[in-house]
């Protein structure tokens, strides 16, 4: 089944502003979006999906209330949700899963919509801008393309993508939104910042870091974040890039180094640390999995998962 645009079936693009052009349209929403007020999101009630993460819940879920991710530059930033049932799930994607991730969200979505009758998948696509190696071109053409491969009738209902995620700030392009925020109860998206990324942000940062799939973090009937144990052994490098300054490091481990957030080179510093002290058997111990539920306060607390 296709990718729709007001009921009509897409044609693929072969590139993102032949896209805009044939669909200016889009070009409303986008604006509509970018206009609204960033809203500072706390960690109560939230669930914060990092890079090469997605999750999924429903307005029934008495733990989660929001769904948001941040950071993101050359990534693309993805809400699928079923009307019906308000179902949502939240992608962080950077290009290295697509084709993988979308069938993973549509199933999750359809997996916590069963029963309902009514209502259709509609979608929102936001992030990227026009980065000088192209990368956001090439995502937002692998997002629309894999969309378009998928079993069900999905509305393309916000694309806000590269192009239209664009500013010029003194002669440098830069992205108009890095976050995104999903309320469970209303579907409402809206531009956000995170001050917290948890819980053990370092942890899955570093899984990504080490080239771990899209995963999968969140398991809606039990209302349970879940943190599936990976295998790493200590990074040899990680002495010689601490001792580096930060415009190398920025230069090194960033897609688009001119306008990474502030706290980037931080955060990077943060998974070196964590990769040069931590063995796996003391984080992820007889191989299980890190898990952690809502407390009364909406906050993460983790819980004994011992057999």
């Amino acid at each position: 089944m296709p990718l729709l645009i007001n009921d009509r079936p897409i044609h693929l693009p072969s590139s993102t502003r032949d896209f805009i052009d044939r669909y200016s349209q889009l070009k409303e929403g986008a604006k509509s979006l970018k206009s609204k007020p960033v809203r500072r999101i706390d960690a109560k009630g939230l669930l914060y999906v990092q890079q090469r993460e997605f999750a999924a819940t429903t307005p029934q879920d008495d733990s989660v209330s929001v769904l948001g991710t941040g950071d993101a530059t050359t990534c693309h930033l993805v809400v699928l949700r079923h009307t019906g049932s308000g179902a949502t799930s939240l992608a962080h994607c950077d290009g290295s899963d697509t084709e993988e991730t979308v069938p993973l969200m549509l199933n999750a979505v359809k997996s916590l919509s069963v029963g309902c009758d009514s209502g259709r998948y509609e979608v929102h696509l936001i992030g990227g801008f026009i980065d000088e190696r192209s990368l956001s071109h090439k995502l937002t053409l692998e997002l629309l393309e894999a969309f378009n491969r998928q079993s069900e009738n999905i509305h393309l209902e916000t694309y806000c993508l590269t192009e239209l995620n664009d500013v010029v700030k003194k002669n440098v392009h830069w992205p108009v939104i890095y976050g995104i925020a999903v309320n469970v109860k209303t579907g409402e998206i809206f531009h956000a910042t995170f001050p917290d990324r948890g819980p053990d942000e370092v942890i899955r940062s570093a899984r990504n870091f080490l080239g771990g799939s899209i995963m999968s973090i969140y398991d809606a009937k039990v209302e349970q974040l879940q943190i599936e144990p990976y295998r790493w052994t200590l990074f040899p490098a990680a002495q010689f890039w601490l001792q580096q300054t930060d415009r190398v490091i920025l230069q090194n481990f960033s897609t688009s180094p001119l306008v990474e957030p502030p706290h980037f080179v931080k955060h990077m510093r943060s998974i070196f640390q964590f990769l040069n002290r931590y063995p796996e058997e003391s984080l992820f111990p007889k191989g299980r999995s890190r898990i952690y539920k809502k407390t009364t306060d909406g906050l993460w607390e983790r819980i004994d998962c011992a057999a």
